[in-house]
């Protein structure tokens, strides 16, 4: 039998420690209520709202599935731009189960933003006769095409009037009928040549346009339909030597060359800064969004090229196909790194087993497959995003921006698969 001096003295403890945990807990409330929270997005109208403001990816994330996508067939699209077709690659098999002739020259396989169509385009380098060929997500099988002028890529608006066909080759934005591909309106862009991939502002005011070879970057006033200025993007004083070991991944040179060759464009998840894949720069722009200037610049590797947020918005995979040159050497030293967001640094290289060229591509539902085309290869990888691990499929000829489909998401911006 417990004392009442020994009881006392415990009720005493035990009332101190309540006391400590409840003053915690209030310490903690006035800490959590001194950190303003996030003030919400004024969008654009039409657009949906941003229920993340510090995570615009909140919405990818692996089983925000729309009731959209449920029936379609779970496929990889995979444009061959040499053998004009494209490759359809079941997932579960890792086989390629079905392959169909498309227009010249097909560049990507493009969501459309009611998630209802998948868009092959046709740019017909070279000729005038692009196209878009319209793919059935429920049934994998195509459409009939639509004549469309340089369709190199596409996207759209973020309140979902507009389809943007990219014209590569004419310096030009054509805004169009989503469903039915007929012209609304251009902007001319005549400072940015070779224009081919975009991003779009947390709130949908404005796009940002690489500049394939001005070595530059416009911003794009989508509401106003006016070239708000463009960016020089300034070029690292080292980069990767061509042809360098894969072994050796820091094996490197003096670059000499003053303009580079801006690719794939990706957002922050909380929207301010805008990461902008040169493979003549081998690494990664950081450009501030609001001041449109340049902040930073992270290395990567030989031909840095495509952009991928994970499903959880926390990382951004980095695809090096392995050459500066447009036209590469089949097993050259390509490879993906992968960079956190809140860090901006590199956290994880993968390098493909004997070699290769990762290009494009786009990240599993689930999260757990990089699905990328092997450009110089004639093949796709999957890459395991735990571990890096490759397995390879063999497809057409020259793989460039394949979709994986279905994949989560509210509505899509494009290219193959920008979705919100």
């Amino acid at each position: 039998m417990k004392t009442p001096i020994v009881h006392y003295k415990k009720t005493i403890a035990a009332a101190v420690v309540l006391c400590l945990l409840a003053g915690a807990a209030f310490l903690m409330r006035v800490k959590e209520a001194a950190i303003p929270a996030p003030l919400p997005f004024v969008t654009v109208a039409g657009m949906p709202p941003v229920p993340d403001p510090r995570n615009l990816y909140s919405e990818i994330g692996a089983g925000h599935l729309s009731a959209a996508v449920r029936g379609d067939l779970a496929r990889i699209y995979v444009p061959n731009l040499r053998s004009n077709d494209v490759s359809v690659i079941d997932p579960a098999t890792m086989k390629v189960v079905d392959r169909f002739k498309v227009g010249i020259s097909p560049q990507h396989v493009i969501p459309s933003w009611d998630l209802r169509t998948l868009w092959v385009a046709n740019n017909a380098e070279r000729q005038d006769t692009g196209s878009l060929t319209p793919i059935d997500p429920i049934t994998g099988k195509p459409g009939q095409a639509i004549a469309v002028d340089d369709p190199y890529n596409m996207y759209f608006t973020p309140d979902g009037k507009s389809a943007i066909v990219v014209a590569e080759a004419r310096r030009r934005l054509d805004f169009r009928d989503p469903h039915t591909m007929a012209l609304q309106y251009a902007i001319d862009v005549p400072k940015c040549g070779g224009i081919n991939h975009a991003e779009f502002s947390i709130d949908g005011r404005y796009a940002l346009f690489t500049c394939e070879f001005d070595g530059a970057v416009a911003k794009i006033d989508l509401s106003a339909r006016t070239v708000l200025g463009y960016l020089k993007l300034s070029m690292p004083k080292t980069r990767v030597r061509e042809g360098f070991d894969p072994r050796n991944p820091g094996a490197s040179e003096i670059c000499t060359t003053r303009k580079g060759m801006p690719q794939d464009v990706r957002v922050s998840p909380d929207g301010k800064r805008f990461y902008i894949a040169d493979m003549m720069a081998d690494g990664v722009h950081i450009v501030d969004g609001a001041t449109f200037t340049q902040v930073g610049f992270l290395a990567s590797g030989p031909g840095t090229h495509g952009l991928y947020p994970s499903r959880d918005g926390k990382f951004l995979f980095i695809t090096n196909r392995g050459t500066h040159r447009i036209h590469g050497k089949r097993r050259g030293p390509g490879n993906v790194d992968v960079m956190e967001f809140a860090s901006e640094k590199i956290v994880a290289h993968w390098v493909i087993p004997n070699g290769g060229s990762p290009d494009m591509g786009n990240v599993s539902a689930d999260g757990n497959w990089l699905w990328l085309a092997g450009r110089f290869d004639d093949v796709v990888y999957r890459i395991d995003t735990r571990d890096g691990a490759v397995r390879q499929v063999k497809v057409g000829g020259e793989p460039h921006g394949l979709t994986v489909w279905p994949q989560p998401g509210r509505y899509s911006l494009g290219h193959t698969g920008n979705l919100r």
